[in-house]
């Protein structure tokens, strides 16, 4: 009788505690988190009543959402049970939450334990297939026969949107990427973007940050200045070994060649291609930590595989190779 009271005690403790929101996550119809309807989102510096905690996850009431009881992680919230009120500041940081909300991302200060991979696409094979893209116009331009920035992507593939609004989320996912908000780059990130980005023709900036940047760095302007710098070394160097083999069948064996020759040895089991059927279409380098430049990331980084082992680089224009 004594453990019988002891547990029902415990449990209307947890039923009446409420908690206060640190984070505008969102909050899931299912336990599992596949589903949101209405695109809820919690408000930093609310509180909400628990109703239930079972795997690292409370089911809470939500007033404004339908239906109200939602799922939502543990750590979206402070967990010394205390309802806040928050002040007026605090009441102005949770109405801009609820349009775009950041966070830092889940790594040491200095992003030394940041697993990433830097995609670049050889934009001659990207317009192939996308032609109608205004970055492909004139068989893509001054960007035809370069490397480009696809993004640079922080590890696990899963540690996306980071802090991001649902809102925004959908658009992302809808690849409404002009109603995306714009990142207010600076003039020196926004040069590079228009030298080794042409997607940002498109808005791939928009969308690139949004899914991959937030979890990189919480300043868009860090996150492009540190993956364009590297897509310039990579494009003077590996790039180079692509222009002079244009129209020609490559081996993976001697593009490593070329990369070892520009970054060293750390790069040989760092760098991978991906084809698109017979042709190159992708370069994937992982790199270990933030920084703008490659030969330093490469220390400590994960191996990674290509799926292919030999490619066409394939030359401006259409030849329906694939």
């Amino acid at each position: 009788m004594k453990k019988l009271a002891l547990i029902t005690l415990a449990t209307v403790a947890l039923f009446s505690k409420s908690v206060t929101a640190t984070k505008a996550c969102e909050a899931y119809n299912d336990l599992k988190h596949n589903k949101n309807y209405g695109h809820i989102v919690l408000e930093p510096n609310s509180s909400y009543q628990i109703l239930r905690e079972q795997k690292s996850n409370y089911l809470i009431k939500i007033p404004n959402a339908n239906p109200k009881t939602r799922w939502v992680s543990i750590g979206c919230f402070n967990q010394n049970g205390q309802n806040q009120k928050p002040s007026t500041g605090s009441k102005i940081k949770a109405f801009l939450g609820k349009v775009f909300s950041k966070k830092e991302p889940k790594q040491s200060a200095d992003g030394g334990s940041l697993d990433s991979v830097l995609v670049l696409n050889w934009h001659n094979t990207f317009c192939e297939t996308h032609g109608n893209r205004k970055e492909c116009k004139r068989d893509g331009g001054e960007y035809k026969n370069h490397l480009v920035l696809h993004g640079l992507w922080p590890q696990p593939r899963n540690n996306l949107y980071c802090g991001i609004d649902s809102k925004i989320k959908y658009l992302d996912k809808s690849k409404r990427w002009n109603a995306l908000p714009s990142l207010n780059l600076n003039s020196q990130v926004s040069n590079l973007l228009n030298q080794y980005m042409p997607g940002s023709k498109s808005n791939l900036q928009r969308h690139e940050y949004y899914k991959h940047g937030t979890c990189y760095d919480s300043d868009a302007n860090r996150y492009f200045l540190d993956a364009l710098t590297m897509v310039k070394e990579a494009d003077q160097s590996i790039g180079d070994f692509l222009r002079q083999n244009v129209g020609k069948k490559i081996k993976l064996i001697n593009l490593k060649r070329a990369a070892v020759k520009a970054f060293g040895d750390d790069i040989k089991y760092k760098i991978a291609i991906k084809c698109k059927g017979r042709v190159l279409n992708e370069i994937w380098i992982s790199l270990k930590g933030k920084g703008n430049s490659i030969k330093p990331l490469l220390k400590g980084a994960k191996p990674i595989h290509s799926t292919c082992q030999e490619a066409i680089v394939d030359a401006p224009g259409k030849f329906r190779r694939f």
